[in-house]
């Protein structure tokens, strides 16, 4: 396989595999290492790769090993927390405020979720994978992602609908 092919079969879905990993990993410095590890990865074995079904998937199954492995190692402490500001223009002070916090709760109310909760909602809603992918992705059955994509909107709008009711975080 040619360099022109290999990147022509993997730079679509590049930025899919950044943000996944900062869902992960948070930090945009350690999503930025996994992404570059992870296309390096692919190009030692791009002998291999073009043998499977779906490409994308086999990518984002090995960035959420390989972030997991992140997590779990010994580094993980040193992971730095850089959150991202939302930012909008020709608004009004008092909207972009009441934007900035409506972003900030649901972003923390993803991050209360279990961590297969997560995932599928960044799989989801982020990267606009479709069921089956997610499944091949995740290793769950179709019907799996359905019900905890399900169960997760679900939580995320109650706390949503408490907090904006009561200010009850």
């Amino acid at each position: 396989m040619t360099q022109s092919e290999f990147l022509n079969m993997v730079m679509p879905f590049k930025d899919k595999v950044f943000r996944f990993s900062k869902r992960l990993l948070v930090s945009t410095e350690e999503a930025e290492d996994a992404t570059q590890e992870l296309f390096l990865k692919l190009w030692e074995n791009r002998g291999k790769i073009s043998s499977y079904k779906n490409v994308e998937a086999f990518a984002m199954t090995m960035t959420k090993n390989y972030c997991f492995d992140r997590l779990k190692s010994k580094q993980a402490s040193n992971l730095s927390l850089i959150h991202s500001n939302y930012k909008e223009t020709g608004t009004s002070l008092d909207k972009k405020t009441n934007l900035n916090d409506s972003v900030s709760i649901v972003h923390q109310l993803i991050e209360k979720l279990p961590e297969q909760q997560r995932m599928i909602i960044q799989l989801r809603d982020v990267e606009q994978y479709e069921y089956e992918e997610i499944g091949e992705i995740l290793d769950l059955k179709q019907t799996a992602v359905r019900v905890a994509l399900s169960r997760a909107r679900k939580t995320i709008k109650q706390q949503l609908i408490k907090q904006h009711n009561y200010g009850i975080k």
